[in-house]
């Protein structure tokens, strides 16, 4: 496994936000959602393509607080342009779980 310093872990720039939208992303060749996540007055409302229909419907995303690398440039995805990460773990049928908080948090704040 490689290893990393402190100063390359700081560089990933890793926020909690919350889930304002989300909808079916039309296009995608893997089905996925469109999100729009309000990550507090410092990053703003950013959007994201998140491969996350076998566990979650756009209805139960809504309000939920989800981690998201937000340094990374745009991605196009389709005709959509996701600009952060949002970040999960594979099941073991390699569907992705969301990482999140076990209690309510700022949007915003930086995972460290």
């Amino acid at each position: 496994m490689n290893q990393i310093t402190y100063d390359d872990f700081t560089r990933v720039d890793i926020r909690v936000g919350t889930i304002l939208e989300a909808a079916p992303l039309e296009g995608a060749r893997k089905p996925a959602f469109r999100l729009s996540i309000d990550f507090g007055p410092e990053v703003g409302i950013k959007k994201s393509s998140a491969q996350l229909t076998v566990h979650y419907t756009a209805e139960s995303l809504v309000g939920r607080q989800v981690a998201a690398v937000v340094n990374f440039p745009p991605r196009q995805i389709g005709k959509f342009m996701s600009q952060v990460l949002t970040l999960g773990f594979p099941a073991e049928d390699g569907s992705v779980v969301l990482i999140v908080a076990d209690k309510k948090v700022p949007d915003g704040g930086k995972l460290f």
